[in-house]
Order: C-alpha cells, then sequence, then structure tokens
C-alpha cells in the first residue's frame, strides 16, 4: 500500500508540474501554499491579491494528524512557493518528498530564526514519538501562537517573496510594514489585558498556546497525555493540579472532544470557552484569548 501511494504521489507531482508550467507560459495569476490559514492571514497582508493562497490544512482540523489528499497533492505541486511552519511532523515527511520530486517548488521554513521551545505534553516529557508523528521532548511546532515569534515568521516569509519575485519588492516591503503593525498593535492590547494579572495558570486540550504563555508570563496544562485523550487518574491529577493553582478556565480548540474538558471543568468550578488557535483571522484571535484569560485573573 505505502509503495502504491508513493507511485501515486509522484504521478500527482509530475501532473501538477506540467500543470504549473503551462499557467506561467498563459499568464496565470502564479501559486504559493501555506500550511494553515494563520499563514494565509499573513500572506494575504504582505502580497495582496498578487497570489492565488492555498492552505493544506482545512479550518477545524487539526495539523498534527492531518494527511493531505490527492487534491491537496496536486495543488501544492502547482506551487511557486510552499511555505511550511516548520516543525509539524507530517510537513517534513511531504517537504522531502516534494524536494526530491519537484525541485522547482521553493520549500521556506517560516521558523528558521525563532527560538524553538521543547514540546510539552501535560507537563510530562520523553523521548519517544507519539501517533501524531512528532517527538516529546522536540521542539513544539505552535509558533504562530505568539506575537514575538510572528515578528520573525513573517520576516522569513517577506523575504521569501523578494527573493522569488524582486520585481514587486516594494509591494511586499510596504505590506510587511502593515502587518508588522498589526502585529504591534496586539501584541500591545494582550500586554494590556494581562499587564496587571499576577502569573497564572490555564488548562487547554491541546498544548498548542506554549509560545502565547511564554510571551505572556503564563503558564499552560493540557489535557491531552502524550498525544492521546488522557487516563482517569492523569485527569485526576490535573483536577488536583488546577485546584492548587486555583485555575478556573478551561481551553478547548475547535475540532477537538470537548467531553474530558467539560469533565475536568465542573470538577474544579471552571469555564470552557472555545478557541481557534488555527483560525485565519490570527491577531484577533489572540486578543480574545488573552481576554478569557485576564478575565481569569480579574476574579
Amino acid at each position: 500500500m505505502q509503495r502504491y501511494l508513493f507511485i501515486l504521489f509522484l504521478s500527482l507531482l509530475i501532473t501538477a508540474c506540467n500543470t504549473a508550467s503551462k499557467s506561467k507560459e498563459a499568464g496565470v495569476k502564479r501559486v504559493v501554499t501555506v500550511t494553515i490559514e494563520p499563514q494565509r492571514f499573513f500572506l494575504d497582508q504582505i502580497a495582496g491579491d498578487a497570489f492565488t493562497i492555498n492552505t493544506l490544512v482545512p479550518p477545524g482540523t487539526s495539523p498534527e494528524t492531518y494527511e493531505p489528499s490527492p487534491a491537496v497533492m496536486i495543488d501544492l505541486g502547482k506551487s511557486d512557493l510552499y511555505f511550511r511552519v516548520g516543525e509539524l511532523g507530517f510537513e517534513k515527511v511531504w517537504s522531502e518528498r516534494l524536494a526530491q520530486n519537484n525541485p522547482n517548488v521553493t520549500i521556506v521554513d517560516c521558523s528558521a530564526g525563532i527560538e524553538l521551545m521543547e514540546g510539552d505534553e501535560h507537563g510530562h516529557g520523553t523521548d519517544h514519538a507519539d501517533e501524531h508523528g512528532h517527538a516529546h521532548g522536540a521542539a513544539d511546532p505552535h509558533v504562530w501562537s505568539s506575537p514575538q515569534a510572528a515578528r520573525i515568521f513573517t520576516k522569513n516569509m517577506v523575504e521569501a517573496l523578494v527573493r522569488e519575485d524582486p520585481d514587486n519588492e516594494p509591494l511586499y516591503r510596504s505590506g510587511y510594514a502593515k502587518l508588522a503593525d498589526r502585529i504591534n498593535a496586539a501584541d500591545s492590547t494582550i500586554r494590556h489585558l494581562l499587564q496587571d494579572a499576577p502569573s497564572g495558570a490555564f488548562i487547554i486540550y491541546h498544548p498548542a498556546l506554549g509560545y502565547f504563555a511564554r510571551d505572556y508570563g503564563l503558564q499552560q496544562y493540557s489535557i491531552e497525555f502524550e498525544g492521546k485523550n488522557p487516563s482517569p487518574s492523569q485527569i485526576r491529577e490535573l483536577v488536583d493540579l488546577a485546584r492548587r493553582e486555583k485555575i478556573n478556565t478551561v481551553l478547548i480548540q475547535r475540532g477537538f472532544d470537548a467531553k474530558n474538558a467539560e469533565v475536568i471543568a465542573k470538577e474544579i468550578g471552571a469555564e470552557v470557552f472555545e478557541v481557534d488557535p488555527m483560525t485565519y483571522e490570527w491577531d484577533k484571535e489572540l486578543v480574545r484569548i488573552a481576554t478569557v484569560l485576564s478575565r481569569q485573573r480579574d476574579e
């Protein structure tokens, strides 16, 4: 089966490359691909409508468990640039295959230069890989949750665009300057919301806000344990911890099972809030998350 899938992948890439060449000759708008919606938001601010932008991971889907479909791979093969987040498990596998079989696609690691955190699964680090394809104790891939990291992340994106299309450098530099202002504004708003809050903690189903927590002096604890639903004893341990730290906010990401979050919230008398760090409206969502957490600390 793996051999069949690999052969299918190769044929799709060849088809996509031929299609891409014909499109360029016909003057069709150039195509770039990103992994997640926040990257599409960044590119829209930088490049406007200069490109057609494909997003690999659909809204409401976990990038850790995502497997690209053949149709998605055809779109990826048509791209001039592929902006990978950097440390997501499936990106590494598909980027290697893409580089081997379609050298005309430039692959950009948007996390290059960011000080990466060690992966955190419920505070228990191990050195083996889980079912999602990333090793515990390896780098936390969720860098886009941090305005501080986003400055470097988006700088990598604009520099890649300039290298690919130097004739439009003024457009990209101007767009990047406006995006940097939006990132700074989001950072300032979040800091204002949390400025009077003591160092605190929150519970989240999947540990996707580690960089956000690091930026603003917070501590995240995940319900998910080593990439899996927690056992009853692990839930009890988290409930005890939450009571000790007086945590009264539980976050659940869109698309994840809310049952365990609701059980824990009921045990500790907390409120459950749905969040979506994968949403296109990157800055608005981070400010909304900060608003929820500032409410926690004002009580």
